[in-house]
């Protein structure tokens, strides 16, 4: 006799977690705390729990996946705003944490041949390191933006510390990502190809690794796509709107923009070609960049499927 299968969807907070399994209308709620989690897994043990499903919650998602990874259950992570939209197209207009628990496993069983992401450490060890040198980054240039106006000289000389402190703690993070692609043979193979092309350096290889490892496995529309660069049709009837890029990984996309605009402006040839041919047909230089970003994520793409480094012969045609 086959075992029953269960999915279960799981809305995390901060302090607690609900879950629910729409099959059979059972829902509870465990506490983030050491014994709640261990009743967490004994719940879903009794409820032949096979598969989870959880949104992305700003990272309080990250230790409750690690946990039933651990336990052996497929874990998905699906995008909290497809989650709500595929709620409203239900007509399910009410929201609390139970009824999103019922909505993510609903959705989940709508939509279950959806991959769930690898359980890969070493990454997600890595896209923390990452994350943490980009907020550092951003708090840096809020402290900067202080300095503008007129302070005190004792407010001026609290700035001066903090950006030293600040300086100090980003170069620790620089160096913790530059030791760990070095000591990772699979991160180092993928570096010294995305460091192949003219424009990108570390903080480009680091993100494009810790953010979107799906490159190189997915085609190059789906990589695009992945990380919000490829444009979406708007047209109705005899209407042909605007197309515009949506959705991805924004984070990456926002990493990428500054070493794009050097590729595109002054780096690389190819990139650059490609950037002064859509400005003669009229583009917005901020729409040739964003196709230079796609036409690079594409070649990218390409480049670490088949292990090969920056031919520019070659992807001047790409």
């Amino acid at each position: 006799m086959a075992q029953k299968r269960t999915l279960v969807g799981l809305d995390i907070a901060k302090e607690k977690v609900d879950v629910a399994i729409r099959s059979t209308a059972v829902e509870a709620t465990f506490a983030n705390s050491a014994a709640g989690r261990r009743q967490l897994l004994d719940w879903l043990k009794e409820q032949s729990a096979c598969k989870a499903v959880v949104e992305a919650s700003g990272g309080y998602e990250k230790s409750w996946v690690e946990l039933l990874r651990a336990a052996g259950l497929e874990v998905v992570i699906v995008d909290p705003k497809r989650v709500r939209h595929f709620a409203k197209s239900a007509g399910r207009l009410a929201k609390n944490d139970s009824i999103d628990a019922h909505m993510i496993a609903w959705f989940g069983e709508v939509f279950g041949e959806m991959p769930g992401q690898s359980s890969d450490e070493g990454r997600q060890e890595l896209d923390r390191l990452v994350t943490a040198r980009l907020g550092l980054m951003r708090l840096q240039g809020q402290i900067e933006s202080w300095g503008e106006h007129e302070q005190p000289k004792a407010v001026q000389k609290i700035h001066r510390a903090l950006l030293k402190a600040v300086a100090t703690q980003l170069a620790m993070l620089q160096n913790m990502i530059r030791v760990k692609l070095a000591t990772t043979p699979r991160f180092s193979q993928r570096a010294e190809i995305i460091h192949s092309v003219p424009g990108l350096g570390d903080a480009a290889a680091a993100g494009l690794i810790a953010f979107l490892p799906e490159l190189g496995c997915v085609d190059r529309q789906a990589a695009a796509a992945l990380l919000g660069v490829a444009p979406f049709d708007d047209d109705s009837g005899k209407r042909h709107g605007p197309r515009r890029i949506m959705g991805g990984r924004h984070k990456l996309r926002c990493l990428l923009y500054m070493p794009i605009m050097g590729a595109a402006t002054q780096h690389n040839p190819v990139l650059k070609a490609h950037y002064q041919r859509l400005l003669a047909k009229g583009k917005e230089p901020k729409v040739a960049l964003m196709a230079c970003m796609r036409k690079l994520i594409g070649i990218l793409n390409t480049m670490l499927a088949r292990g090969e480094k920056w031919d520019a012969t070659r992807h001047a045609v790409a």
